[in-house]
């Protein structure tokens, strides 16, 4: 310890010290209340006040620090948002590659950062759009994407070494990635440049989407594929984003979501430490993705205990000597679960407080739910409204003038301790059952997500939780908004188009590179990017790269609880 910081830490014990017990005893007495007791909405019990005796015998320098210096409680960069804000990446995706490029380029025209593609069912499937499980699902729930030619689409007129892009997909990873490869490649941009993130993240979806394709081990090989493949060619690129998002709207609580999040993110990095990587070649190009709930301290506090847990986890666990492994650096989502159709205008105000709490909890990338979400996919309309309201954060609320303005409140450190504490003692829990693959054969993570689930629903249906405008202060108005509709038209274009690529390509090559990719799937020891990059160029569909693939490693089907 410098004699800078011996000082300081000096001067924090003087202030302890001068809090006496019999001070906060007497107030308390002074000032009585009922005997109720308070939650946070992961039921950790709130005291009525804090003061400096909550943070005796604790460690400020080891726990709270300074931003961009470990254990990064405070923030993973030393200026955050005086430096530079965070990134607005409003998730888009629906109908056609066409029509989902206009929408990205009036995001970029309304002042957007960054691009997020959302992918409709049978492409998270592994389906194309002539297959019989797609039918009525095509271009539903995000953009349709079965050959080279649609992700073509998708980007034309949109330079790829100039945008970070996101996307959210998981069991058919190595393909999309694949595929966008080699869009940046006929666009002429050395892939060393391409910036973004792919989500990646195939052990959340046993638990929490079920867009799930083959069983835990393979899976885990094409996770530790692209981030191996990654590292080596991409080195701008987050190769996997391990997402507590999905969790957290499966049911879970702040406390589950960063212990089961930062329990799949030490299987990824072990399952890439058995390939021969050492942690500080990959690690540093981990990101993540967390929900942000409408309890607006209790979610501030998870941030910052899930950043500095990570960290060390990674220092401790991992042996990392490169900060930048440890830091934990995430993208963040307003919560999609909290959003209402009944009053949907309420909704801008949950996004807003939800957009805020991400904020000053220091996420690095933010997208803000539409307030038409619970009826339909959103309307321009509404996705500018919900960008308009991180804009407003941004340029008008003054919160970006000072790094971590809510660092060292009383009750923020508390909290954040009692998070991290109890998101580990869950970790442990993991540990001693073999990891998180053995926690998810066994159903446990499951349950756990399932029961709190169940709990808050009755807690609703008691209205001993009040959600407003469903259990109080309702109205018999029906919704005005007016909702985006899917042509069905689109679904026949799909498959026309799907005809017309498999009729001009080059099927012999299509035939024999999939044959290549079947006796390499075959080897572990292959790594199969180079081949999926390939076959993908021939204009071999998704679904016949997935259907390849079903046929080496089969397929999950989950056991019944």
């Amino acid at each position: 310890m410098t004699k800078i910081e011996s000082a300081e830490k000096e001067s924090l014990d003087k202030e302890f010290k001068k809090w006496e017990k019999e001070k906060v005893e007497k107030f308390l007495q002074k000032n009585p209340e009922r005997e109720e007791k308070f939650y946070s909405a992961s039921g950790i019990e709130e005291e009525r006040i804090y003061t400096p005796l909550d943070r005796m015998g604790k460690d400020y320098l080891e726990e709270l620090g300074l931003p961009g210096e470990y254990p990064f409680t405070r923030g993973v960069y030393p200026t955050m948002y005086r430096g530079r804000l965070w990134t607005m990446r409003q998730y888009a995706g629906f109908a056609s590659a066409k029509e989902t490029n206009l929408r990205f380029k009036y995001l970029i025209e309304q002042g957007q950062t960054g691009l997020s593609v959302a992918f409709d069912l049978p492409t998270q499937m592994g389906y194309d759009s002539d297959h019989p499980l797609a039918q009525g699902e095509v271009g539903r729930v995000g953009v349709i994407i079965d050959t080279l030619k649609d992700m073509e689409t998708l980007f034309e007129g949109i330079p790829l070494d100039k945008v970070s892009t996101s996307m959210t997909i998981n069991s058919p990873t190595a393909i999309i990635i694949a595929m966008y490869i080699a869009v940046a490649q006929k666009q002429g941009v050395d892939i060393s440049k391409l910036a973004g993130t792919v989500q990646n993240d195939i052990l959340k979806e046993y638990v929490a989407r079920g867009t799930y394709i083959f069983p835990p081990e393979p899976s885990m090989r094409l996770v530790a594929d692209v981030i191996e493949y990654c590292t080596e060619k991409l080195p701008r690129w987050n190769p996997i984003s391990i997402s507590g998002y999905h969790i957290r709207e499966a049911g879970s609580n702040a406390i589950q979501e960063v212990a089961f999040t930062l329990a799949n993110g030490i299987s990824y990095v072990n399952a890439v430490l058995e390939r021969g990587l050492d942690v500080d070649q990959f690690a540093r190009r981990l990101s993540f993705f967390f929900n942000s709930h409408n309890d607006f301290l209790e979610e501030i506090a998870k941030f910052r205990a899930a950043r500095r847990l990570w960290a060390r986890i990674m220092k401790n666990r991992f042996n990392a000597k490169d900060e930048n492994s440890m830091q934990l650096r995430f993208h963040t989502q307003t919560a999609g679960s909290t959003l209402t159709a009944q009053q949907p205008e309420n909704n801008i105000i949950r996004v807003a407080i939800q957009a805020l709490a991400a904020i000053m909890g220091g996420t690095q990338s933010l997208h803000t739910n539409s307030r038409d979400e619970a009826l339909a996919l959103p309307t321009e309309e509404s996705v500018r409204i919900a960008l308009r309201t991180q804009q407003i954060l941004a340029y008008e609320s003054g919160i970006t003038n000072t790094i971590d303005p809510l660092g060292g409140s009383y009750f923020i450190e508390t909290i954040t301790d009692k998070i991290e504490e109890m998101a580990m003692q869950y970790i442990k829990e993991i540990d001693e059952m073999g990891g998180m693959v053995k926690a998810i054969e066994k159903g446990y993570v499951q349950k756990e997500i399932a029961t709190m689930a169940y709990k808050f629903q009755k807690e609703v249906e008691k209205n001993e939780k009040i959600v407003v405008g469903v259990n109080k202060f309702q109205t018999e108005e029906e919704p005005k908004l007016t909702l985006q509709k899917i042509d069905p038209q689109i679904e026949i274009e799909a498959n026309s188009n799907l005809q017309k690529i498999k009729a001009k390509r080059d099927n012999k090559l299509v035939k024999s590179l999939l044959e290549k990719l079947r006796k390499e799937a075959k080897d572990e020891k292959h790594n199969l990017m180079p081949t999926l990059i390939e076959t993908v160029k021939a204009y071999a569909t998704l679904g016949e790269i997935c259907e390849v693939l079903r046929e080496v490693f089969g397929e999950f089907k989950p056991q019944v609880m």
